[in-house]
């Protein structure tokens, strides 16, 4: 067995004691166009699937309700999606409500930007980050991840040379001295050259589509144009996640029952805007997170931080990312996987950004774990997905095959807080390092 990467930061709190009865997750979905259909129906397969996996008996998922932010027009547009699983008597199960906040709006109008913008914004932000070497950063950070990046430039550059040899093949072909014996004048040939290439790549949209190359394309638009500071519909978005999380957990508060513990999850491109609505809640709300009031955890799962927060214009993310580092407010776990294609595994944004922390400051955050994908896929399974990057970096989100210390409906659903479940993991190594230590 290989040993994982793996880091607890000497300010981490002491872990409350007691199981979760409640639990509250805020879910933030990465840069997908489809988030309001796709992560309710995958959150309802997975646990189906993980409930037979492990022999357990299936729980209760109420329906899907959408409703606008708190704080927002209350006829405005539904941007929460929210739903309940009753608690698990079974495994002492927490009953959680799960909250998916939405910006599949913004991710929707970059869609529908015109390919020309955006391929033209491709250009500018690959020509940037050229320039200023963080495509050096990104390889030495993870290779996997600078190839993935990289992808949508060259596929950009193979399709413009395809068209360009299409079209100068048809006006070569209608042209003087042409195999087609037209002799037609350039005004002619040039035009319908270029006419014929560029139906060309629209007949390709659909098989660029399957390779996710707009996908791709227009989220790397997104983490450059958001690190240069040119996003302030996402800003304003952020500060909307930031009231309504504060909003609801003052609902929470009068409650009979208010929830032991309280998590904000992010996923992907999601890792990051959960880490920046995090910080905003608590420069909002300073006690947040202390006193007898329930756990905060913030969870963040196959994260590119480093895409925007590397970039030099990106000094309010890193204030924001300073801040959660030295706060005791909250419990910040971050899960990679060297196996998936689209995240920056072991990254620790404490040592490795220029956060300006002061000499003397205590660094609680955050615990580094891998999810040890080896180890909860089976290897059947294993063998089919390796080489299909979506599909593994979506593994953070979908039912273990095995058992394993990342167990994302455990982790969820289950008794433990957040905290105890990282030091369990911790005491359970280490017991497993004595026992196959050799004995004198």
């Amino acid at each position: 067995m290989s040993k994982p990467f793996s880091h607890t930061p000497p300010g981490v709190p002491e872990p409350r004691p007691g199981r979760v009865a409640r639990r509250h997750v805020f879910y933030v979905p990465g840069y997908d166009p489809e988030a309001r259909s796709r992560y309710r129906l995958l959150f309802v397969r997975e646990l189906t699937r993980y409930a037979k996996v492990f022999g357990q008996a299936k729980r209760e998922i109420g329906r899907a309700e959408l409703a606008p932010l708190l704080g927002s027009d209350p006829h405005g547009e539904p941007l929460v999606q929210a739903w309940r699983v009753t608690g698990h008597p079974e495994t002492q199960g927490a009953e959680t409500t799960y909250e998916v906040l939405l910006w599949d709006d913004i991710v929707g109008r970059d869609f529908a930007r015109s390919k020309v913008a955006s391929s033209g914004l491709l250009l500018a932000g690959t020509a940037d980050t050229l320039v200023r070497g963080l495509f050096v950063a990104f390889y030495r950070l993870h290779w996997k991840y600078g190839n993935v990046i990289l992808y949508p430039f060259v596929m950009l550059l193979m399709l413009a040379v395809a068209a360009g040899a299409v079209a100068y093949a048809v006006h070569a072909a209608l042209g003087e001295g042409g195999t087609l014996g037209l002799d037609l004048p350039a005004l002619v040939t040039v035009p319908a050259g270029l006419v014929v290439g560029l139906a060309l790549l629209a007949a390709m949209e659909a098989a660029l589509n399957r390779i996710f190359f707009w996908q791709l394309l227009n989220d790397w638009v997104f983490n450059w144009q958001h690190g240069q500071g040119w996003r302030p519909d996402y800003e304003r978005r952020l500060d909307a996640f930031a009231d309504h999380a504060l909003a609801r957990m003052a609902t929470l508060h009068e409650e009979e029952t208010p929830p032991d513990e309280i998590l904000i999850v992010g996923h992907s491109s999601g890792a990051l805007t959960a880490v920046e609505t995090a910080a905003r809640m608590i420069a909002r709300a300073p006690g947040l997170g202390t006193g007898d009031g329930p756990n905060l955890g913030l969870v963040t799962l196959g994260s590119g931080l480093p895409l925007v927060a590397l970039q030099p214009r990106a000094q309010r993310l890193r204030a924001e990312i300073a801040s959660l580092v030295k706060s005791r407010n909250l419990v910040w776990v971050d899960y990679g996987a060297p196996q998936d294609w689209m995240n920056f595994p072991g990254f620790n944004p404490a040592t490795e950004l220029d956060l300006a922390l002061a000499p003397d400051a205590v660094v609680a955050n955050p615990i580094i774990r891998s999810a040890r994908f080896r180890e909860i896929i089976s290897p059947e399974t294993y063998k089919r997905v390796r080489f299909r990057p979506f599909r593994m970096h979506f593994q953070f989100l979908m039912s273990n095959d095995l058992p394993g210390e990342y167990d994302f409906f455990d982790m969820t659903l289950g008794p433990r807080r957040l905290l105890d479940r990282v030091l369990d993991a911790d005491r359970e190594e280490h017991a497993r390092e004595r026992a196959e230590a050799p004995h004198d």
